[in-house]
């Protein structure tokens, strides 16, 4: 009998025990092919010689040294490689374990900017309904994700949430991408206002939406009219790409790939590729000076914020990125995916809408194909599919609630960069398989 307080304490987990690139191997033996990278976060795979070694030889130097007495040399080395390869405007990293972790020291570094220069009377947040930015209160606050606050919304901080760019479902039939992406800026500056033009800290966002949606990406030219908004108003922008950066869509940063910059942005996940806990908030070079003229410190922190052996991991994963290349194959391999699903269930009776970059892809599930209808929250498609994913020996990411937090099915792909493409063709496979298994449609329908 475990003594583990599981996620599910009713669920019978598998066993991992050790890792062997795209796969997971549990104790009977049995491969799983992570075909989501477990929450697109193990961009690398499961066993990364290079990212292993230089965890294993910071550990023999120094495996810890707390931040309020010392600085260390991952550290730095690894705030200098993530400045080097940001824009211009940023200058500064602040270290944290975790996407959560990022997202609450992103919120609590907006509001004391705003405090330093003189705007105390900023106190409120605007989010997106449909948004996932992480599970600590804060970050749940700022979420609008209904079903996974519904039960603590007593303990969360008000938050303002607006319309997220969902063109599959909210873009409608009249709307070019241009008149769509105006009327959600125009939306966002009505809450503003009705907020009060001079009381509101910043506008919070996943540059490309992650778990609640499934995948969603902007339509173009959407996060400039937003970013002309929050400077008509002098709101900062705070871009989530805990999920979506890192090189999971393509580039480093996904902001670079809709022509914006925001003041703050929010790494995790794939910073540290799983090898070690470590996420971070990178700071424009005016919110940090104005932090330093002003009170001189952040008022904030964490006992492992910096930690010298996750640092050096993520230090090992940024070379296995940039100089060794792996990050020029998210986008080939990207488009080879985004082939394939769209060849195996591109006219699948129950399959929605097939979205996605990079190698962050999904699949929205419907009841109804004609009329985008979604299946009765009832049956429980996302969980079904995800047990029998498992079965069929495939990691996928399956979630309910896309469309209000109570109806709606998608499943996410997020599979490492060093996937090759007869993984692909295993992760198709399977998952046509489990996708049949779960919903009894034959598979030659998804052919």
């Amino acid at each position: 009998m475990s003594h583990v307080f599981h996620r599910n304490p009713k669920n019978d987990y598998p066993v991992a025990v050790r890792g062997d690139g795209a796969y997971l191997i549990d104790r009977d033996g049995k491969r799983y092919l992570d075909a989501s990278g477990g929450a697109a976060v193990s961009c690398l795979g499961h066993s990364d010689r290079a990212v292993v070694d230089a965890i294993k030889a910071q550990l023999d130097r120094l495996p810890f040294a707390h931040t309020s007495f010392f600085s260390n040399e991952p550290m730095e080395a690894l705030a200098d490689e993530l400045i080097r390869r940001s824009p211009k405007e940023f200058d500064r990293v602040y270290f944290v374990s975790g996407g959560s972790e990022a997202v609450e020291a992103a919120l609590k570094l907006a509001r004391q900017y705003c405090v330093e220069k003189g705007e105390p009377q900023r106190e409120h947040i605007i989010a997106r309904r449909g948004s996932y930015h992480g599970n600590t209160l804060g970050a749940l606050a700022v979420g609008g994700n209904a079903w996974r606050r519904k039960q603590f919304e007593p303990l969360l901080i008000d938050v303002a949430h607006v319309s997220p760019c969902y063109a599959y479902r909210e873009q409608a039939a009249a709307e070019d991408d241009d008149t769509y992406a105006a009327r959600l800026a125009s939306e966002l500056e009505a809450e503003i206002l009705r907020l009060g033009g001079d009381r509101v800290i910043a506008f919070v966002a996943e540059t490309v939406v992650g778990a609640t949606l499934g995948a969603v990406t902007p339509v173009p030219g959407y996060f400039k009219r937003i970013r002309e908004v929050c400077d008509k108003y002098g709101v900062l922008l705070i871009l989530d790409e805990v999920m979506c950066g890192m090189g999971r869509c393509g580039a480093l940063f996904t902001f670079e790939q809709e022509g914006v910059v925001p003041d703050l942005v929010c790494i995790a996940k794939g910073l540290g590729a799983g090898y070690q806990p470590i996420g971070a908030v990178i700071a424009s070079r005016r919110i940090y000076e104005t932090i330093v003229s002003g009170t001189g410190f952040f008022q904030h922190g964490h006992t492992y914020l910096g930690h010298a052996a996750a640092c050096a991991g993520a230090l090992a994963v940024q070379k296995r990125l940039n100089q060794d290349g792996l990050l020029q194959r998210v986008g080939p391999l990207g488009d080879l995916l985004d082939g394939k699903l769209r060849a195996a269930f591109g006219r699948h009776p129950h399959v929605g809408d097939i979205r996605g970059r990079g190698l962050f892809r999904a699949i929205e599930l419907v009841e109804d194909r004609a009329t985008r209808k979604p299946f009765d929250p009832a049956k429980k498609v996302n969980a079904r599919l995800k047990k029998e994913a498992l079965n069929a020996g495939l990691m996928c990411y399956p979630m309910g609630g896309t469309l209000d937090g109570v109806q709606g099915d998608h499943v996410l792909f997020a599979p490492p960069f060093i996937v090759e493409e007869a993984q692909l063709d295993e992760l198709v496979s399977k998952f046509s398989a489990a996708l049949s298994a779960t919903l009894g449609v034959p598979e030659a329908l998804a052919a």
